[in-house]
């Protein structure tokens, strides 16, 4: 599979139970629909056993503006530690 952004041949790379393709020049990554399920419920399980400093993400609407990038906090999410 190509980069739809530069064309460059995206490579394979494994992240915890799922397969990623990413463009070896940072323009994004490709996940098929079972390695997404599969980072998806590795997330939930990270955040059920991560104690009270932890809360799933928030669900993103319209009006939802970005938040500041944190100064150096320890990891939100257990996929934010795999890039």
């Amino acid at each position: 599979m190509n980069c739809p952004e530069c064309g460059t041949g995206m490579v394979e790379s494994p992240v915890a139970a799922a397969s990623v393709l990413r463009c070896p020049d940072g323009h994004g990554v490709y996940l098929d629909r079972a390695s997404l399920g599969a980072l998806v419920e590795a997330e939930s399980d990270w955040h059920r056993f991560a104690g009270q400093h932890t809360a799933p993400m928030p669900r993103i609407t319209p009006d939802t503006a970005p938040a500041p990038p944190p100064a150096k906090a320890p990891a939100r999410a257990w996929v934010e530690t795999l890039f």
